[in-house]
């Protein structure tokens, strides 16, 4: 899969070194990465990885100790009103005037915001699929219509980047896999940048193209999802076999197969891609018949706690 940032080489958010100390504790170390147009990243990290301040640094909700954050090449030291207007965000919980309805609610963002448009309302909310609860007063709103106005509301001054912290917290399957297609549907119609944490980790792999992993305030790694399975030359695969002691004796013979383990009527085994036709072959000619064969794969929920040694996401 190509990401983003192979895709174009527009960087829109840098953080350089940013470091943030509250007292004689370093709540975020030395930090650097890049986000670029159209891609989605995740910000994962165990209880207290500085996640969440990370956010609010970027964000200006509070300042950094050391380093510095540039949006557009504008730095939020330096130029924060410049920065910020290319920002975009919900941090917790969107907030409304719930005794209004969701078309008075934009406008009133649209007024204290310069060069929104009623043109922008309608298009953003055609984008999250809000356009027919406009005339619905807020209070009326399921959570994940309020996620969806908070989103709306966070696009119509055309950001370069949009922040979301936990968006689909809260949410029902439905809701979570909801969110998870405007999401992409933003990046690529918007072209944004988009910055999710998040500690629901099955959804982060399928809407995200890169992950950013802390820990104790530190970076640990960036990945591209699917990065390490592209580059691995072997794959695990868990065969349903007619004879698992003579699958086992069958492959024993066979170079480049480590056998990892058995299970009743299964037998798992590590080989390289290229060598699973002959040993499909070298079973069938020993009379080994084979009813199902499943690739083991590795998730990103296996990958963090081997990038975090096993400390819990949050």
């Amino acid at each position: 899969m190509k990401t983003a940032t192979q895709a174009n080489g527009s960087i829109v958010l840098q953080l350089d070194r940013v470091t943030k100390r509250i007292g004689n504790k370093t709540i975020v170390n030395d930090l650097s990465f890049t986000m670029s147009k159209g891609e989605i990243v995740g910000l994962l990290g165990p209880n207290g990885a500085g996640k969440t301040t990370t956010i609010r640094m970027i964000v200006g909700l509070i300042s950094m100790t050391e380093g510095d954050i540039r949006i557009r090449d504008y730095s939020i030291k330096d130029n924060f009103e410049k920065a910020i207007r290319h920002v975009g965000g919900i941090i917790e919980n969107p907030e409304f005037y719930s005794y209004m309805t969701g078309m008075d609610n934009l406008k009133q963002f649209m007024r204290m915001s310069e060069g929104v448009t009623e043109a922008r309302i309608k298009e953003v909310t055609k984008l999250v699929g809000l356009e027919l609860a406009l005339d619905k007063k807020v209070k009326t709103y399921s959570l994940g219509m309020r996620q969806r106005l908070g989103i709306a509301q966070a696009l119509l001054h055309n950001p370069s980047i949009l922040i979301l912290d936990e968006p689909t917290n809260g949410l029902d399957p439905a809701g979570i896999r909801e969110m998870r297609g405007y999401m992409k549907e933003i990046a690529e119609k918007e072209g944004l940048a988009i910055l999710v944490s998040s500690h629901l980790l099955s959804e982060m792999e399928q809407m995200c193209n890169r992950v950013v992993v802390v820990q104790e305030g530190k970076l640990v790694t960036v990945r591209s999802i699917g990065e390490e399975k592209q580059s691995e030359p072997q794959v695990t695969l868990s065969l349903q076999v007619s004879d698992v002691e003579l699958t086992e004796q069958t492959l024993k013979g066979q170079a480049g197969v480590k056998l990892e383990g058995t299970a009743n009527d299964r037998i798992t085994i590590t080989l390289l891609h290229e060598e699973v036709p002959t040993v499909v072959k070298a079973l069938s000619n020993a009379g080994v018949g084979i009813y199902r064969m499943e690739e083991q794969k590795t998730t990103l929920e296996d990958q963090f706690m081997k990038w975090t040694e096993g400390n819990r996401i949050a």
